[in-house]
C-alpha cells in the first residue's frame, strides 16, 4: 500500500496514483477476475481533497493501491497528455487525424452520491475500447456555422473529460438542465438508461489531477476545455457563448464554468449531427432494461470493492440497497434490498443493441472514412431519469413499456364522446373542463375478473406521457360515465405526478395522438406500493401476466383554434 501524506508539493502525483485504480484491480485483472463476487465493502487507505476547484462540501476520495509507472515516452501528440496522467486505465492511440481515447467509462472518484432525481440507474463498465473508443480531432477546423447545444446534441456526448468519462449536454434530453434539477451527484454525473456513467457539468476537479496548465476535457469537435482559469492562474475574459475564446498562448478553446453552460456552449469546430448527437460516437453497452424514476429517493452512499458494488439510498425513511457484481462469463448479479431485508436477485447479461461500431463505415469521396451512414447503427438510448415517467418501484427488473398485450379484435372499446380517430372534445382537455371521457367496452373473454384502463402519448421513440392510470374496476362494470368517480384504483400521471386524470394539455399547436387502453383481467392486480408511485409501467408489470384481452381507442387533440400559436412561456403538456 502506498501511502500519500504531502497533498501540497505531490498533489498531482497523488492523484495520478489514486485515478490509476479507483477499484481494487482492472478490469480483466485474471488474478482478481476468477475470485467470488461478494460485498464485503471495507476501505482502503484514501487520500481526502477539499478546495475552490470542487463543488460545495465535496470531499473526493480516491483509493491509493500502488505507484503509477511513469508513462514511456513516445511520439503521442501533445492532446494525449492530459489523458495519459489517468494512465493505465486511460489508453490512447493516434493516426495522425485523430486521437482515439479508451477507458471502461468508470472514474477514480465516487458516484452517485447526493443524486435526488433518480431512475435507477447505477455504474457499470462500458467498453470504450477498439472500435467503439472516443475519438478527438487532432486538427479542429472552425466551423463556418458553429452550431450551439441549447436544445440540440441532447443525445450522446459532447466532450470527453481527460479521466476518460464522456461528458454530455447540460441538458437532459427533455431540455432540463440537469444540474438544477437533483439529476447529478456532487462530481456532476449521474448514470444513463444504458447505466452508463457520465457527467453533464464540466469536472473541475479534474483540474487538480492534471494541473492548471492542461485542459480537463476536449469537446468533440477537437478544441480544448481548460478550468475556471487560464494557464496562468488569470481568469478567462470576453468569452463567447459557448464559453469559449482565443488566446495567443493557446488559440482557441473553451472554459468550464460553475453555471450554465458549465461546458462548451457549442461546438466552434466542424462536427456532424445525426439523430440529436455528434456522430459518429462510442455507444454504451446495456445490460438490463432501463428502470422508471424513483420519486422521493436520495442517494446516500456508494462503494466498490474488487468488482462488486453498492449503492445506497433512501426512500420514505428507509434505507434500501442495490447491490452488483460483475460475474466471469460477463453477466451481472444485482440484489435489490428493500427496507426490510428482503432481497430481490436478478442476473442480467448482455442485451441486443449494445456493442461497437460496425468496422466498416463508408467512405466519402476523398477516401477517407466519414463515419457510418444512416441505418448503419442504432442511436443509444436518450438520456435522463424521465425517459419514462415518474415514480415505480426499484424492484422491477423489466418494466413492461414496450410490452405488447394480447389484443384479439373481440374486446371492443368505444367512446359516445369521440369515435375512435377523432378529435378529443375539448371539455376532455386541459383547454376545457378537464372531465374524463366516457369509456364503454364489450366482448371481454370469460373468466375476466377486473379492468384496467391507461390513457397516455408517445411524444417520441422511447419516451412515454401518461395521463391515467385506473385499475381493478370491477368485472360487472361495463362502461365509464363522463368525469367517472369512486370506481376502481387510481394510479399517478406524469404531468403532476398525482393520482387521478390528467387532461391533455400539449405544447402548442399541432395533432397529438392519445391512446386509451382498456385491458380485461384474469384477476385484480395486487399492489402495495402508494398510489403516486403507480405509474403506467409500474401497473403494465404488476398486471401483464394477467391479461386476458385488450382494446385500443386513439383520438387525437389539436390547440392550433384554441392558442393559434405556441403560448409563451407555456408549461404544461
Amino acid at each position: 500500500m502506498t501511502k500519500l501524506t504531502d497533498l501540497t508539493t505531490g498533489l498531482v502525483l497523488s492523484w495520478s496514483v489514486s485515478v490509476t485504480h479507483s477499484l481494487a484491480h482492472d478490469v480483466g485483472d485474471a488474478e482478481h477476475d476468477g475470485a467470488a463476487p461478494h460485498h464485503g465493502f471495507a476501505s482502503s487507505e484514501v487520500v481526502r481533497l477539499r478546495g475552490s476547484q470542487l463543488r460545495a462540501g465535496i470531499v473526493l476520495v480516491a483509493q491509493a493501491q500502488r505507484p503509477l509507472r511513469p508513462a514511456a515516452a513516445n511520439a503521442m501528440p501533445p492532446k494525449a497528455a492530459p489523458f495519459q496522467a489517468f494512465a493505465p486505465k486511460v489508453k490512447v492511440r493516434a493516426d495522425g487525424q485523430f486521437l482515439y481515447v479508451e477507458s471502461d467509462g468508470m472514474p477514480a472518484h465516487n458516484m452517485m452520491v447526493g443524486i435526488t432525481a433518480w431512475q435507477q440507474q447505477v455504474p457499470l463498465p462500458q467498453a470504450y475500447t477498439g472500435n467503439n473508443a472516443w475519438r478527438i480531432p487532432l486538427n479542429p477546423v472552425p466551423s463556418k456555422n458553429p452550431p450551439s447545444i441549447k436544445g440540440r446534441f441532447l443525445r450522446g456526448a459532447i466532450a470527453l473529460a481527460a479521466n476518460g468519462i464522456p461528458i454530455f449536454n447540460p441538458q437532459n434530453n427533455r431540455g432540463e438542465v440537469s444540474q438544477e434539477i437533483g439529476e447529478l451527484d456532487q462530481w456532476g454525473g449521474h448514470c444513463g438508461r444504458a447505466d452508463d456513467y457520465h457527467y453533464h457539468a464540466a469536472p473541475l476537479h479534474l483540474q487538480a489531477m492534471v494541473g492548471k496548465g492542461a485542459p480537463i476535457a476536449f469537446a468533440l469537435d477537437g478544441y480544448a476545455i481548460y478550468g475556471l482559469t487560464e494557464p496562468d492562474g488569470s481568469a478567462p475574459r470576453k468569452l463567447d457563448a459557448f464559453n469559449g475564446h482565443e488566446t495567443p498562448a493557446l488559440g482557441y478553446h473553451y472554459h468550464g464554468s460553475t453555471k450554465y453552460p458549465y461546458v462548451n456552449g457549442g461546438f466552434h469546430g466542424e462536427v456532424t449531427e445525426r439523430d440529436g448527437q455528434v456522430d459518429p460516437q462510442p455507444r454504451a453497452q446495456p445490460m438490463r432494461q432501463d428502470l422508471p424514476p424513483l420519486r422521493g429517493a436520495r442517494i446516500t452512499g456508494f462503494t466498490t470493492k474488487d468488482k462488486s458494488y453498492s449503492l445506497k439510498y433512501e426512500v420514505g425513511g428507509e434505507a434500501r440497497f442495490v447491490n452488483y457484481a460483475l460475474n466471469d462469463n460477463g453477466s451481472v448479479k444485482f440484489d435489490y434490498v428493500d427496507g426490510r431485508g428482503q432481497v430481490k436477485s436478478e442476473t442480467y447479461t448482455q442485451r441486443p443493441g449494445g456493442g461497437d461500431r460496425p468496422p466498416g463505415e463508408p467512405k466519402g469521396k476523398d477516401g477517407k472514412k466519414k463515419g457510418p451512414g444512416k441505418g448503419d447503427r442504432p442511436p443509444p438510448p436518450p438520456d435522463g431519469p424521465d425517459a419514462r415517467g415518474p415514480g415505480g418501484s426499484p424492484y422491477v427488473p423489466n418494466p413492461a413499456a414496450n410490452y405488447t398485450p394480447k389484443r384479439s379484435g373481440n374486446f371492443i372499446l368505444r367512446s359516445p364522446a369521440v369515435v375512435s380517430g377523432g378529435a378529443l372534445p375539448v371539455e376532455f382537455t386541459g383547454d376545457g373542463a378537464g372531465a374524463t371521457p366516457p369509456l364503454e367496452w364489450s366482448g371481454a373473454p370469460s373468466g375476466t375478473k377486473s379492468f384496467a384502463v391507461i390513457m397516455h402519448h408517445s411524444p417520441g421513440p422511447g419516451d412515454s406521457k401518461w395521463y391515467w392510470t385506473l385499475y381493478n374496476i370491477p368485472a360487472t362494470v361495463q362502461s365509464l360515465p363522463k368525469n367517472v368517480q369512486g370506481v376502481g384504483a387510481l394510479g399517478s400521471n406524469s404531468v403532476n405526478r398525482r393520482p387521478g386524470y390528467a387532461p391533455p394539455h400539449s405544447k402548442g399547436p399541432g395533432v397529438k395522438t392519445y391512446t386509451l387502453t382498456a385491458y380485461a383481467l384474469s384477476a385484480p392486480v395486487q399492489i402495495s406500493t402508494p398510489a403516486t408511485e403507480v405509474n403506467r409501467d409500474a401497473l403494465l408489470v404488476a398486471m401483464k401476466d394477467l391479461i386476458l384481452d385488450s382494446a385500443e381507442l386513439k383520438v387525437t387533440y389539436d390547440r392550433t383554434g384554441i392558442v393559434g400559436s405556441a403560448p409563451n412561456g407555456e408549461k404544461k403538456q
